[in-house]
Order: C-alpha cells, then structure tokens, then sequence
C-alpha cells in the first residue's frame, strides 16, 4: 500500500453538547478517491476543513506529507479582492506550476477569465473556484459539493477530469451517480465517528445498511447480557457471603456502554400537504418564445401537461431552464405564443436561489412566518417543534438563526416550508442541492409518489430517472423537445435519432423531420470541430468497444460464486477495476454523443 499523503486520526471536535467528531479518522494515498459521506449536520465540512488547515480539532493527530500541495474547494467560494476570474485561478498556482493549465480550464468550464466577482452568478463562481483548485493539479484536492450549481455537461467533464487525476481526492456530494463514477472507497461519517469501505460509493449503501443492522443486534446482544447479569446480582450471590466485585465492575460497564449508544440518526418525514385536486388539464403552452438580446432563450415551444405528470426540465447554464419553467407556471409572459393554467391549481415554489430566506430569522420565525408557534399542515394545527422534529431538527433548534445552518440543513429547512403549503402542483427548481442521501431517498419517494403534478428542473441524473415521466431539452437556437422517460430514456432517443438521420444521409435521402432552409445559417454553421474533437470521435467507438471486452472479461470473473471466499483480495482488484471501466464506458458515450449531436449540427 501506498504511503499517505494525508492521515487524520482520533479528531474530536465539540461545539457545545454532543461532540461533532468523536474518534474521526480519514487517510488518502496518491490516486486515492474518496467519497465522505454522512448526514447533514454529521460533520463532514468540518472534517474536510481539518484535513485542509482551515479549522484546528481539539485533540487528535493529523499528518501531512511534507512538501505536498493541498487544494480545498469550498461550499461557498470567496472571490473578493480579485480584479477578475483569471486573476482569481492563476492565484492558486505554484511557482512550478503550468500558467497554460489555468487557461485551459477556464475555457472548459465556460469562462472568458474577465468576469469580475460581483458579476458572477452562483454557478459560474463554482466553476471559477473548480478551476482555482484544479489548475496545480495538487497532490491532495479536497472537494465539498462539486457539483453544486453545474450543470450537466460540465458534471460530466468534471468527472472525466477528476478520474483522469493522480491526485489523492476527497469529496463530499449529494449526486449518486457522480460519487458513483469517481469514487474508489468511501467513507462514512456516522455519529462522530467514521468508518471506511474499500469500495467505491456504488456499494455504500447496502454496506452500510449491514453495517446498522450489525449494531442493532450487537446493541439487543448486549441488552440480554445487562438482563443475565442483574439476574446474577439479585439472586446469585444470596447463598454467597460476598459478591464477584469483577463481575459486579462489568456490569456497570455494560450498563453505561448501553446508556451511553447513540442510535442510528432518524429519517425525516417528508409529506407534502395536499391541495384540492386540480383539473385534468393542469397547463397547456402554445409557440412560446423568448428572447434576450435577441438571442432566443425559447423559441416557439407546445406542451400540454396533465394532472399527474412528472416533468423534468435539464441543459446547461443560462439555457433558459428557468425562464422556460416561469413561462410555463405563469410568473413571466412570454414575447410570442400563450399559456393556459388550469382549474384550481394550488402552486408551490421552491426556487433555485433559495429567495426566502432571511438568514437572520429563527428556524420558528420562518416555518411559522412570524405568526405564533404554530402551522397548518395538511389541514391540522401542528406546533412548529412537532414540524420542526419531523425534519430533523432538534427542539433546542428552534431558536437557532438561519445563518448558523449548514447548507444541507437550510435546504431541508426550505423543504419543510415548501412542503406544508397546500399544493397540487410542485415547482422544484434544484431541489436536491446539499441535500443528504438519506433525504434525497425520500424527497425522491415524495416526488414519485404526489398524487398532483410537479415540474422539476435538476442537474441531478439519477433523481430524474427516479422521478419524472418526461424530460423537456433544449437542443439549441432556443429550440426546446420533449422526451418520455427519465434522463437515460433522453439520451437512448437522442442517440436513436442521431443514428436514423445519420442512417439517412447516408443514403443520400433528405430527412423528414429537416426543417425549411433559412435564409440566416445558424451560427453553428460558421463553427468548425477542433482538431481534438475530431480526433476524440474518431476514436471513441474504437475505445469503446476495446471498454466492453474488457467489461466482459471483468465480469467472467466475477460470476465466480467461489471467488469472494478463495480469494477475498482478487474479488476487491477485480470489483474496483469493474467499477472504473463502467464509469470510463458511461464517460465514453456520453461524450461521443455530445460531440456527434455537434458534428450533425454544424455540418446541417
């Protein structure tokens, strides 16, 4: 095994009552990658921020290899003090380091470089600060919430990016499938303490789970000895002169190793309080368009959405997914085209900026909006602490200003208010930001299973599949289809329909679905494929298919029922080598399928 770069043992941290971390340790050798999982509130940025200097544990030991370079990405990056973007990212760079490398990324996260702080929106900071701390190529990179505001096809570089890496990485993320795609081992950060999966995060959860139910039997072993023991005490030692004082010294030990276990975190309990059924026909949108600087954002688009429909709206930053979904709900006319709402809609909002908060107000100030400490759900008075608990926050809580949060609880807090709104239709727009795995699982069940309609805008692609009987993409010049199906049911069709119109150039055959010429080309079609993207396409199928023969013989090994108990360290290897060329395989084809779908652009 690899000497460690970074190695973090016995943290204890408290901020007043129950410690944060008790006994947590975390260690990561070069080409290491790590998800650091846990709920939110478990300590998982403050242990990420012990591991990069930023706070000191009260006690424990912490190891950095000397001369080895640190870099930490941050939930909220600060830009203040820089005269733009490029100033900011070459900043982080070493004396050694390639200047080149800090364009590069630039240009691949979608920046110029001249964009000062006070311009930049919540998503394009996040890509300034990726850059920052990726641009050394650092020997320990310490990742908290990367993903947070990007959209998908920057997600998708990024963990292209990150696997291709030899840093050691450690990452926090409420994406399943990035952590799924990345990750080589995690660990998990569970009631102060940590516990660590040589694995990659696709197997965390059923590890887990056996992990909890261990503890619960070994808790229920230990309540049955407590109970033979007192059994002793009371009546064994009556025929005795005096007592086994050894004996009587590990029960007191067992009885205080019982009162003193902290279970297993609860679940929140996610319902959404119901309006009056809606119409049938919850909303319908004849040829909306909308253009900003004369660049169309949406440019005639139809849909019809009926009671019951679970619409997922996807694509990059500033396609417009926004202004779409505010056209769509009626907050924002449209410049051509109509929307027709439905009969007794009741709407609840969830914004991506998360306007409603005031980060001075009380947990009880905002839940109640001042009014007493009492709420309406679900048409029953509930006290807000009641409310407050179902989501997991403790009573002392209630007083707690917004500020003092950390960005999961604030999204769980912005839920519970959503939530006890009345409502048949839901508008999530990044509902899944910092939230935690546990409550994602529920928000998921909440959202597949609501009786009314909800449109939802993520960049999550494993919630969309989860959830939402359609996509609505954008395919450029503000064109915007609708898919049936999850994110993976987009993709299917999308390179279905690549291949028939490829299919049908081919045989020299004009495509129906072609539209009428335009006297004005698109601008795609003064562009022309880097010499990197052509090369990249050509090689693609070649690589992948070479990606499936050894998925194939991969998987020959691991169908061997025999293999985990003969040979424990060969199942390991072969399961991380499995993992790492599916998540290769699933890179491969989502980039040639964005370059092919710009290919067929330019040259049409």
């Amino acid at each position: 095994m690899a000497p460690p770069l970074l190695r973090l043992d016995d943290i204890q941290l408290t901020f007043g009552g129950t410690p944060l971390l008790a006994g947590a340790s975390l260690s990561a050798s070069a080409g290491d990658k790590i998800a650091l999982v846990g709920r939110n509130g478990s300590g998982k940025s403050t242990l990420l921020k012990i591991a990069a200097g930023t706070v000191e544990p009260q006690d424990g030991l912490i190891f950095r290899q000397p001369g080895a370079t640190i870099r930490y990405l941050a939930q909220a990056p600060d830009l203040e003090g820089y005269a733009n973007v490029r100033a900011y990212v070459e900043a982080g760079l070493g004396p050694s380091d390639d200047p080149y490398r800090a364009t590069y990324l630039i240009e691949h996260l979608d920046l110029t470089g001249d964009e000062t702080p006070d311009t930049l929106s919540g998503g394009e900071a996040r890509r300034a600060a990726l850059a920052r701390v990726l641009a050394p190529q650092p020997d320990i990179l310490l990742l908290d919430e990367p993903t947070n505001h990007l959209d998908l096809t920057t997600i998708e570089w990024l963990e292209d990016e990150l696997s291709r890496l030899s840093s050691a990485i450690i990452l926090i993320s409420h994406d399943r499938r990035f952590l799924e795609r990345v990750t080589r081992a995690t660990v998990w950060l569970d009631r102060g303490e940590t516990k660590r999966l040589d694995r990659g995060f696709a197997h965390f959860e059923e590890w887990r789970d056996q992990v909890l139910a261990e503890e619960e039997r070994d808790q229920h072993k230990l309540g049955r000895a407590i109970q033979r023991e007192e059994h002793w005490m009371r009546y064994g030692v009556t025929a005795r002169r005096k007592r086994n004082m050894r004996r009587v010294g590990e029960l007191q030990a067992m009885r205080q190793q019982f009162r003193t276990h902290r279970g297993a975190e609860g679940t929140a309990a996610l319902v959404a309080s119901e309006a009056q059924e809606s119409g049938k026909l919850v909303l319908e949108a004849k040829t909306i368009a909308k253009s900003y600087d004369g660049r169309p954002v949406v440019a005639g688009f139809s849909t019809r959405i009926q009671r019951g429909n679970r619409i997922g709206l996807v694509g990059p930053n500033g396609a417009g997914k926004t202004t779409l979904l505010r056209m769509l709900i009626g907050d924002l006319e449209p410049d051509s085209g109509s929307v027709r709402l439905g009969t007794n809609l009741e709407i609840a909002t969830l914004d991506q900026r998360r306007a409603s908060l005031d980060l001075n107000d009380t947990l009880s100030q905002y839940l109640t909006s001042g009014r007493g400490d009492s709420l309406t759900v679900n048409g029953e008075e509930k006290h807000v602490v009641s409310y407050m608990k179902d989501f997991l926050f403790k009573p002392e809580q209630a007083r707690t200003p917004i500020k003092e949060l950390s960005g999961g609880e604030r999204a769980r807090l912005i839920l519970a208010r959503v939530l006890a709104r009345p409502a048949n239709l839901l508008v999530l727009d990044e509902p899944t930001n910092d939230l935690d795995m546990e409550t994602l699982d529920l928000l998921q069940e909440l959202v597949a299973g609501f009786p009314g309609t909800v449109l939802l805008v993520s960049h999550d692609r494993d919630f969309l599949d989860r959830t939402v009987t359609s996509i609505i993409a954008p395919e450029g010049e503000g064109k915007w289809i609708e898919y049936a199906g999850g994110y993976q049911d987009m993709l299917a069709q999308r390179k279905a329909d690549i291949a028939a119109r490829s299919t049908i150039k081919a045989a020299g055959k004009p495509s129906s679905s072609t539209e009428a010429p335009s006297a004005a080309k698109p601008a795609s079609a003064n562009k022309k494929l880097s010499y990197k993207q052509k090369y990249a396409l050509e090689t693609l199928p070649k690589r992948m298919e070479e990606a499936q023969g050894a998925i194939a013989k991969l998987e020959k090994v691991m169908a061997d029922p025999n293999l985990y108990a003969k040979d424990f360290a060969k199942f390991e290897k072969t399961a991380a080598q499995l993992d790492k060329v599916r998540a290769d395989m699933a890179g491969m084809e989502d980039e040639w399928l964005e370059l092919e779908m710009l290919r067929e652009e330019i040259e049409g």
